[in-house]
């Protein structure tokens, strides 16, 4: 399964939690996401039998979620049940760890290869956690409407503000677990984390949480296939939202000269 960035992010801060570092907002720094112009306005694609398809757009669908809400176990199982989805993969400076391939995991780089993308404007957003970029490259937009394919972003509540700002139309979705004491279990039993990393883990989510407002929808985790099923229809639902498909609807008005 595909390891998610905002997971990974916690990881690298829980490796390094004693060297005092900070993560930097990309709109923090120069060449970061305030220069960055918007991309063209996105819209979704719908698949009619015995009609042509209209030219394709790429809808947007931003996941973020604390640390231990099973968003990595829903994101896998979205991009298993629903057709036409692709997963944006992640630039990083640091190096693989254990398993980790790269284009799947992430795309690693050299620092200067990521520092040259980003004077030149080329990431969506980008972040800098413990001496390392992380970033979300323009491109994975256009590789999604080549492949006419929406496109799944897991990414944490700093990336999904700038990416948000700069898609507007973009749909976010937050994943809570039902209680503090549900995540904190569900941390423990994943059996990864020293009491302190999951002291620190509980603490972030609660900063995390804060930001459910900035969200388009919120998905309470209680039972994972009923999580599964409504994250589901929430892209089902917003493939047909009339505003994405518009493009679609004169052709069949034009039939009945409405």
């Amino acid at each position: 399964m595909t390891r998610s960035r905002g997971d990974a992010e916690k990881d690298a801060e829980s490796d390094n939690e004693r060297l005092g570092g900070t993560r930097d907002s990309g709109n923090d720094r120069p060449g970061g996401l305030s220069h960055i112009s918007a991309p063209p306005r996105l819209g979704v694609k719908i698949h009619s039998r015995g009609h042509p398809t209209p030219p394709t757009m790429t809808t947007v669908f931003i996941i973020s979620a604390p640390s231990g809400s099973g968003k990595s176990t829903l994101v896998a199982r979205l991009l298993a049940s629903v057709p036409d989805l692709m997963f944006s993969v992640s630039y990083t400076t640091r190096q693989p760890r254990g398993q980790e391939v790269d284009g799947q995991s992430y795309r690693f780089v050299a620092r200067e290869d990521f520092e040259a993308m980003l004077a030149r404007d080329e990431f969506l957003e980008w972040a800098q956690v413990f001496g390392n970029y992380y970033g979300t490259h323009r491109g994975i937009l256009e590789e999604a409407r080549a492949r006419q394919q929406d496109l799944v972003l897991d990414i944490d509540v700093q990336g999904a503000r700038q990416l948000k700002a700069k898609i507007p139309e973009a749909v976010t979705i937050f994943i809570l677990a039902p209680s503090r004491a549900v995540l904190e279990q569900r941390l423990r039993a994943r059996s990864e984390d020293r009491d302190d990393v999951i002291a620190r883990r509980l603490r972030d989510a609660a900063d995390e949480i804060r930001k459910y407002e900035d969200y388009d929808y919120v998905l309470i985790n209680r039972e994972l296939a009923e999580a599964e099923a409504t994250l589901s229809a929430i892209v089902r639902a917003e493939r047909v939202r009339r505003t994405r498909i518009e493009d679609q609807i004169r052709p069949i008005l034009d039939t009945f000269q409405v």
